[in-house]
């Protein structure tokens, strides 16, 4: 239960300081943080909860993660359905809080998205459905890739969480204008809900896409990383 309550807690973050810096501050009047503000906000809520979580459940944070690291032989699968349902309540929990806070602005409207994933018109570059599927599936296998490769024990001891951070933050800077970047199921669903219409029918993508990047990117390591 440690376990799963420290994916809940860390998943809650994810959601809270990711989601919440696009809706809250990243079109704030005159001192906005903008894309890369976003971006930063998503790779610094997974860099400080894996020095946080990291050594009680390994900080997957994501169901496209804990796939990815079972299809890599890194994890349990009788620890896989508890880990996202964890995940998956952790994001839910946060989206409620963040729309608890982002509704005692006057003005607020869940019509503005509410940080959803989405493509087509819901793309915040109107990106089409292929477009989305690409993004998704490739920014997510670069992810487990950069995953099990800093999590390798042959790789620098201490630095993961930075290069893991960072390369989320690069995601984001590459994909938000695609999708509003997912690579996260657990993300995606946790503010969709709120949303309803078109961010419910939309979801199936942002799981269906990050966990096929998972998998590939958990082949592509077995691949170039086996031992010799």
């Amino acid at each position: 239960m440690q376990k799963y309550g420290a994916e809940f807690f860390g998943t809650f973050w994810l959601v809270l300081g990711g989601c919440g810096s696009a809706v809250l501050a990243a079109a704030f009047p005159n001192v906005g943080i903008g894309l890369l503000g976003v971006s930063l906000a998503f790779g610094l809520t997974v860099l400080t909860m894996a020095f946080a979580i990291g050594h009680i459940s390994g900080c997957h944070l994501n169901p496209a993660v804990s796939v990815g690291l079972w299809a890599g032989g890194r994890f349990s699968a009788k620890d896989l359905l508890p880990y996202i349902v964890a995940q998956v309540l952790g994001a839910i929990g946060a989206g409620g809080v963040l729309y608890i806070i982002a509704s005692g602005k006057p003005g607020f409207s869940l019509l503005a998205g509410f940080a959803s994933n989405g493509y087509g018109a819901h793309s915040p570059g109107g990106y089409s459905l292929l477009a989305a599927l690409v993004t998704e599936v490739v920014m997510t296998m670069m992810f487990l890739i950069v995953i099990l490769g800093a999590t390798d024990k042959r790789a620098p001891q201490g630095f993961a969480p930075l290069a893991i951070g960072l390369c989320l933050t690069l995601i984001h800077l590459i994909s938000i204008p695609v999708t509003n970047t997912s690579v996260n199921p657990a993300r995606s669903t946790g503010v969709a809900v709120f949303v309803g219409g078109w961010a419910i029918a939309q979801l199936w993508l942002f799981w269906v896409a990050p966990i096929i990047g998972g998998v590939l990117g958990a082949c592509v390591y077995r691949f170039i990383g086996s031992e010799s």
